[in-house]
């Protein structure tokens, strides 16, 4: 019962909804109940419930990096060979809260610094694919099976990718300057507690920043899709029914560029209209792991060759996924 009330407060925060609803219905004067009052319900909760969760989990995930600076960490993956180090590189990628354009730096720094690009790629699917922050968010939107199945198929994912690109010997084809790229200087490990919670309160700030524009978007296009486009319409498109949902899903989402943070919202929209569990997560993930504007910035680092392989393993991925999902995704609601 312990468990059940905090989950309801702290992550789904129903105490929020509540405020919200009186705020909808007494300022506002509208019904949830209606189009336009559910709609507005779900933008305002929504936005503040995932900001405010971002913001705590990013922060004490960043105080959590400031042991391990880039050159630490590849010092402790240096000592592994083979999947291990593919696992760890998976791993190292769930406690840095980026996008998949900001992972790219990081893959070219590790890159530089000699780790095998098997590895670094297991972390570049893995870093804007499974965090510990969308672990949250997904437990807070859906329930905590649905967010740990994300963890285990995304780092599944994450391994397999490296190890195929690793097992296939393609370092041929990263551009030369990369091997060449110098790391910049990192600080020094030993901070105060001080420098060590303003590198976390800088790095909160820098992060959410950076994604308040695209949860935005995505928690309006969520409550679109929730209040204001008919059922009907969404399963003519990607109901459980329709073979192609996944592969339409994961093909929509590849132009667009979101967080992970921003997608979550139309998921969970997408969900309550009745698509499939899987469809949504095939979604989800082609966004954040394929997003064109990701796929520009790697082209500058690696080659056509190399590109289309690492594209062509992680779709592959993500549809296998989303039609296991929609197949057995009963047994996680």
């Amino acid at each position: 019962m312990i468990f059940a009330w905090l989950n309801d407060q702290l992550l789904r925060m129903e105490w929020l909804s509540y405020l919200v609803k009186l705020l909808v219905e007494n300022v506002f004067g509208l019904s949830i109940q209606d189009r336009l009052g559910g709609g507005l319900h779900f933008f305002i909760y929504d936005v503040i419930k995932i900001c405010i969760l971002l913001s705590v989990l990013i922060f004490l995930i960043s105080y959590l990096q400031s042991f391990f600076p880039p050159e630490r960490t590849k010092k402790i993956l240096g000592r592994f060979n083979g999947i291990s180090a593919n696992i760890l590189g998976a791993l190292l990628g769930t406690v840095t809260p980026f996008c998949s354009c900001s992972s790219i730096p990081l893959f070219i720094g590790f890159t530089s610094a000699g780790l095998p690009i098997g590895v670094t790629f297991s972390f570049l699917i893995s870093s804007p694919l499974v965090d510990l922050a969308s672990v949250i968010l997904l437990a807070s939107i859906f329930n905590w099976k649905i967010a740990l199945a994300y963890v285990v198929v995304g780092l599944i994912l994450a391994v397999t990718g490296g190890t195929v690109i690793s097992k296939a010997k393609l370092e041929k084809y990263v551009e030369s300057f990369v091997f060449h790229n110098k790391m910049l200087k990192i600080e020094p490990e030993h901070l105060t507690t001080g420098e060590r919670l303003r590198f976390a309160k800088n790095h909160t700030e820098e992060i959410v920043k950076r994604v308040w524009l695209y949860i935005l978007i995505g928690v309006g296009i969520g409550a679109a899709i929730h209040n204001f486009i008919p059922e009907n319409v969404i399963s003519l498109l990607l109901g459980q029914d329709k073979w192609y949902s996944v592969l339409l899903a994961t093909i929509v989402g590849i132009p667009m560029y979101a967080d992970i943070f921003g997608t979550l919202p139309v998921a969970e929209a997408l969900v309550a209209k009745g698509v499939g569990l899987g469809t949504a997560l095939s979604f989800m993930m082609a966004v954040t792991a394929l997003s064109l504007p990701s796929m520009i910035m790697l082209k500058k680092v690696v080659k056509t060759r190399l590109l289309v392989i690492f594209a062509g393993v992680v779709a592959a991925g993500i549809l296998l996924i989303g039609y296991t999902f929609n197949a057995f995704g009963y047994l996680f609601m």
